[in-house]
């Protein structure tokens, strides 16, 4: 009976899926586990085999987990909204729900291009997803529960004094009852305030604008990054080296109207979280990081012959009498205030030149020095002298207050700033506050041994005291205070693109209004174009029917807007974070209509036990998410204050390019070996076209494109064309995509599935060689072989021998082992021993290949389902308990002793290990090989060291 992995495959898919084997339930007896998988963006491309690594660890973590016993929550889902799909829409005229949906359920675009179907491919490698579970963030029974949490947001705000948000009704009540002075609350800086009574007479609209300057998603103008050619807001994460990641399209800086979220309000507890979780240092560093927080002065410098100021947050107040000069980011509000009519023109141009960089960009970049004098003086809070005011792009208006009080002599970046203008109008000398300090050369950084000079009352202190008499002497002058700051800023809501979360927002007044959550969803409308108006409003300006009517409680047309009844709705939408913010608490009840999940199904469900997912996300969607769960859990509505307890991020699956070599000038391609000193451009080839000794089919390769049909070829000395190869990301662009449809189709998913876990630790990026997958098939044959021979199954009840168990139990427990600590390359390499030695065993004992089933099963769930099926069992495999490792099979009783004559070996004898040396020498002695080797003689010296060696001397 032969291994057919094909026909295997099929069968086992039909049955679990069938028999729903893998639903996971709401209420069982059973603990539970969650392993989620940061769920895929479903592009036209598909799956390359780069894609199924994180799925497959994840799934043998699951499958494993319903061995010992657990009811596992393992699903799958799609973050279906997006830019890609909206570009793909304006550049072939489709709709973006028509392309995601072919691109999920696989089928024929309208360009006629074959897509295989996300969900196809997943099922092909044989998941056990709960596939019951399913979510799509484009759908509206989806994205109606993204907008109730969305209003959710909008009608909470966050008190500091109690370290959490509370609904907005209760600040109202406050504000009747006392006004705001005494409120402790995440706000915007400029609130003004007012006491009961002025409250209660504002009108409704002044008190929505003040509500909006407390409220936990708000309405501002904001900096962000626009970019024209996409007609949209970009996060920084979208933008690589000054343009966006997808078209690479120029960005630029721009003040705009946006939505944005308060994940400022919970910095500390993003920070203090990250010690509760199980994450790799590395992330937690980079959120810890993107965070920023800093303890410090917040320092008030008054403008010269203006009623401005200039606030600055400073980490070292110690350090203010060394102030030189001052410098805003080129977006700060008071630049074009300040600026003097002679500095005018050289301002604007500067700023405009900035606007071309990204916050990214100019972070990164600590080499390029630029900046321009205002023509401005602020008052030094102390001294009164006058400090030029500067402009630079390494101050950005978002971070602190979009402002620098420049010391030079204790700052790398000032210090070079000052350098780089010194004696220019406008840049003082380097004023140097550090008692026995040369900086003549470089600032001086350290906080260590600081004494500080030059700096009136706080001469002769170190930087401790130093800093605590700065920040008491600028409180009592009313010109500054002692703060903690962050570095996280609000994140930014709004995109102005079609295919996202449509907003339940109408405006009244220019004041946004929500839509009560009873007549959700709002549903996303169509419209002709994809592309913004032609007075530059986002797409949805395009929409027909995109008004409010109140009386009616529904989208109508939008020329019928009278704002009386009828008003117009958000034309932005949301982020492409906004539905994966919370997903993972869908899937614990998918269905449900009412809530995004009941209260039954959370407090079941609690959190997710493992997530897998890729390092890019570090400070995305993984910030973000922590933000909306805290949130969530504020509100009553979340049990757990972490979404994920554990986090592992799986290395990328590099692909390995081919590489064929033109002749510059020519069309002719000259194999690699045969190069020399020619001038020659390397070009991808489609892998494909490849064999695995590095052989270009050149014919293919001719009809490949039509600009090759008439090329030549100078081939080596075998007649052959030999390409180069080179490991690089897996990408369409390099032709080096494998898809894991072929490798199914030829060898089975089981070897699919070994082959990428064996190809090294899961964290680690590695590359895909194809030529490794047949000796993985090749194990399964031999597993196989172990069960069935020709003529059918072998197994027999044959009392396992002690090898055999040794050989089995130390499987159980290196497999246990290996998949609680996620080593499941090293699992692969202990399943071949193991086959290797029931092999040459001559193993077929049920009592032993029974457990190997079930082994196996976690990384090869269809070839261990045939074997459990045909050694007579009736129900999957899939939750049989895991076999209990027995740590006696493993325990030598026995020793196989070599025995040496003057030190050369001439035999081995087996002993018990319990021996005494007097017992071992006695049975050697008697032994007739010993008696041959001695002829007669007796030995000098017998030397035993018990359980090592046996030498008779002399």
């Amino acid at each position: 009976m032969k291994y057919n992995p094909n026909e295997i495959d099929a069968k086992w898919q039909k049955y679990w899926a069938e028999n729903q084997t893998f639903a996971a339930k709401n209420n069982s007896e059973k603990p539970k586990h969650y392993v989620l998988d940061m769920f895929p963006y479903p592009s036209g491309a598909g799956l390359h085999v780069g894609h199924p690594l994180g799925y497959i660890a994840s799934d043998v973590y699951s499958r494993f987990k319903r061995h010992q016993g657990f009811n596992v929550l393992h699903p799958m889902g799609y973050d279906s909204f997006g830019l890609p799909a909206e570009q793909y829409a304006i550049q072939t005229g489709q709709r973006p729900e028509d392309t995601t949906r072919v691109n999920i359920d696989g089928g024929v675009d309208k360009e006629g291009k074959q897509i295989a179907g996300y969900r196809k491919q997943l099922d092909k490698i044989g998941f056990s997803f709960d596939w019951s579970r399913e979510v799509r963030t484009s759908n509206p029974d989806y994205y109606k529960h993204t907008q109730w949490i969305f209003i959710q947001l909008f009608n909470s705000w966050y008190c500091k004094k109690q370290g959490k948000a509370f609904d907005i009704s209760e600040l109202i009540t406050v504000f009747e009852e006392s006004g705001n002075a005494l409120v402790e609350a995440v706000c915007d800086d400029n609130v003004v305030i007012f006491t009961a009574d002025e409250w209660n007479s504002y009108s409704d609209d002044q008190k929505e604008k003040i509500l909006l300057q407390y409220r936990m998603t708000y309405l501002a103008e904001t900096e962000v990054n626009w970019c024209p050619g996409l007609g949209t807001v970009l996060a920084n994460d979208e933008i690589v080296n000054g343009v966006s990641e997808r078209g690479g399209f120029p960005v630029i800086r721009k003040k705009m109207t946006q939505w944005s979220m308060r994940i400022s309000a919970y910095a500390e507890r993003l920070l203090q979280g990250l010690n509760d979780i199980d994450w790799s240092e590395s992330i937690k560093e980079s959120q810890r990081n993107w965070i920023g927080k800093s303890v410090g002065a917040l320092v008030t410098f008054n403008v010269k012959n203006h009623n401005e100021v200039i606030e600055v947050f400073t980490t070292r107040p110690d350090t203010i009498f060394g102030v030189t000069f001052m410098t805003l980011a080129p977006e700060h509000d008071l630049v074009a205030k300040i600026t003097t009519p002679e500095q005018k023109a050289t301002v604007e141009a500067y700023i405009e030149k900035t606007a071309k960089r990204s916050e990214r960009e100019r972070m990164a970049d600590v080499k390029t020095i630029s900046g321009v004098f205002t023509g401005a003086y602020a008052e030094h809070p102390f001294t009164k002298e006058a400090i030029p005011v500067w402009i630079g792009d390494y101050v950005l208006a978002g971070y602190g207050t979009g402002a620098v009080m420049a010391v030079p002599c204790g700052d790398e970046r000032d210090y070079a700033f000052a350098n780089f203008f010194k004696g220019q109008n406008g840049m003082q000398e380097i004023k140097n506050i550090f008692a026995n300090v040369d900086i003549s050369e470089a600032a001086y950084g350290s906080k260590d041994n600081v004494e500080i000079a030059n700096s009136d009352f706080l001469n002769g202190l170190n930087y401790k005291e130093a800093t605590q008499k700065a920040i008491a002497e600028l409180e009592k002058i009313g010109q500054g205070t002692g703060k903690t700051n962050y570095r996280l800023r609000d994140a930014v809501f709004s995109r102005q693109r079609y295919w996202g979360e449509p907003f339940p927002v109408y405006y009244v007044n220019g004041l946004p209004k929500m839509i009560d959550a009873q007549h959700l969803p709002i549903i996303l409308p169509e419209v002709e174009k994809y592309l913004p108006t032609e007075d530059g409003l986002p797409p949805l300006g395009n929409a027909a029917v995109w008004a409010w009517d109140t009386k009616q409680n529904k989208v109508v047309d939008t020329d019928l807007v009278d704002n009386v009844s009828i008003f117009p709705l958000e034309l932005n939408t949301m982020p492409g974070w906004a539905g994966s913010s919370w997903y993972w608490m869908r899937y614990m009840d998918a269905h449900n209509e009412n809530e995004f999940a009941s209260k039954e199904a959370l407090a079941y469900w609690e959190n997710v036990d493992l997530y897998i997912g890729g390092s890019e996300h570090a400070t995305g969607h993984l910030l973000y998410s922590r933000f909306w769960n805290k949130f969530l859990k504020d509100k009553g509505f979340a049990p757990t204050e972490e979404p994920f307890k554990k986090l592992i991020n799986q290395g990328m699956i590099l692909g390995t390019s081919a590489f064929v070599y033109r002749l510059e000038g020519t069309n002719t391609f000259v194999s690699k070996n045969k190069i020399g000193d020619q001038k020659v451009q390397p070009i991808h080839a489609d892998v494909s076209m490849v064999n695995s000794s590095d052989e270009l089919d050149v014919e293919k390769f001719k009809a490949w494109r039509e600009d090759y049909a008439d090329a030549e070829f100078i081939l080596d000395d075998n007649g052959k064309y030999i390409v180069g190869r080179e490991v690089e990301k897996m990408s369409k662009s390099k032709y080096n995509v494998v898809t894991p449809d072929d490798i199914c189709d030829e060898y089975g998913a089981d070897t699919l599935r070994l082959y990428e876990m064996f190809l090294g630790p899961l964290e680690q990026a590695k590359p895909w060689n194809t030529a490794g997958i047949s000796g993985v098939f090749g194990f399964l044959k031999k597993l196989w072989r172990l069960y069935f021979d020709d003529n059918g199954l072998i197994v027999n009840n044959d009392e396992p021998t002690k090898d055999n168990l040794k050989s089995l139990h130390k499987t159980i427990k290196k497999v246990a082992d290996d998949i609680e600590n996620f080593s499941f390359n090293t699992s692969v390499s202990q399943f071949m021993i193991c086959v290797n030695e029931l092999s040459s065993q001559n193993c077929h004992s049920r009592a032993i290949l029974e457990p190997l089933a079930i082994l196996v099963s976690p990384y090869a769930p269809h070839i261990a389902e045939e074997l459990w099926s045909q050694l007579g069992h009736t129900t999957s495999i899939s939750e049989v308990a895991f076999p209990i490792f027995d740590e006696k099979h493993l325990i030598e009783t026995n020793k196989e002793y070599p025995v040496s004559f003057n030190g050369k070996m001439r035999f081995t004898i087996e002993l018990p290990l319990d021996l005494t040396k007097e017992q071992i020498e006695e049975i050697v002695m008697k032994d007739e090989r010993t008696q041959k080797q001695l002829d007669g003689k007796t030995p000098n010296k017998v030397i035993i060291v018990p359980g090592k060696i046996i030498n008779l001397v002399g």
